[in-house]
């Protein structure tokens, strides 16, 4: 699921003229942004386990993204970005991706976050927002909650249930400042969300937003006690 989406976070019917994509996730690599920006034949990281073998064959080889990634690498300025070319797409990328994209026909660059400080996102996502002008998608990657806890204790559910009320709330009133403060500010903020890195993706889509108060929930459901929502910004 993509908590959240500058332009658009789910399938190309939603997108008006997506054009390239730009995918980001953390990964809380320290203070330096970086993406990869694979060889042709670099294959995919499939960083993840638990599920049936076949999941680690998927293939997804998207165009050439040299363009793009110089257009990113322009956007930061004097920040430093270290590219690898020898790091393939991993799950929080080309797993999306493949729902939006099946045809895998978009480039794609995904952007590493330098920490999992929500304002610093908030800020690094408002420098990234000229790419939206270009028609350029900008995709936040993660869940809207994400407790494993609920899994062994159902009735957690009630926090994730009210953290996704809050966010759907906060994010209607273009809050930035409360989604920056999730942790004080959200009910249910400690099951829903015992770690950052699979919230905080949703600063940097806001920051990217010309309309913070946009958000319009593409899906929204809840699976196994968490909620999948997806949204999109314009």
């Amino acid at each position: 699921m993509r908590t959240g989406s500058a332009t658009c976070s789910t399938g190309p019917s939603r997108c008006p003229n997506p054009g390239p994509s730009s995918s980001s996730r953390p990964t809380g690599n320290g203070h330096r942004p970086r993406y990869p920006q694979p060889r042709p034949g670099t294959p995919l990281l499939y960083d993840f386990s638990g599920f049936h073998p076949r999941y680690k064959t998927l293939p997804y080889a998207t165009p050439d993204a040299s363009d793009l990634a110089r257009r990113l690498t322009g956007l930061l300025g004097r920040t430093p970005v270290h590219q690898f070319a020898d790091r393939g797409l991993d799950h929080g990328a080309f797993i999306p991706l493949m729902a939006m994209y099946p045809a895998a026909d978009v480039p794609v660059v995904q952007l590493s976050m330098p920490s999992l400080d929500p304002s610093a996102l908030l800020e690094l996502g408002a420098r990234l927002r000229p790419l939206r002008e270009e028609g350029i998608l900008v995709l936040g990657s993660g869940f809207m909650t994400h407790s494993f806890a609920v899994f062994r204790q159902p009735e957690l559910a009630a926090d994730t249930t009210a953290f996704d009320a809050w966010a759907v709330d906060a994010l209607a009133q273009g809050d930035a400042d409360a989604l920056t403060d999730y942790r004080n500010k959200a009910p249910g903020a400690a099951v829903a969300h015992p770690t950052a890195d699979h919230f905080v993706p949703l600063l940097l889509t806001v920051g990217a937003a010309k309309d913070p108060g946009s958000a319009v929930s593409a899906i929204d459901r809840m699976v196994m006690g968490n909620s999948i929502r997806s949204v999109q910004l314009t």
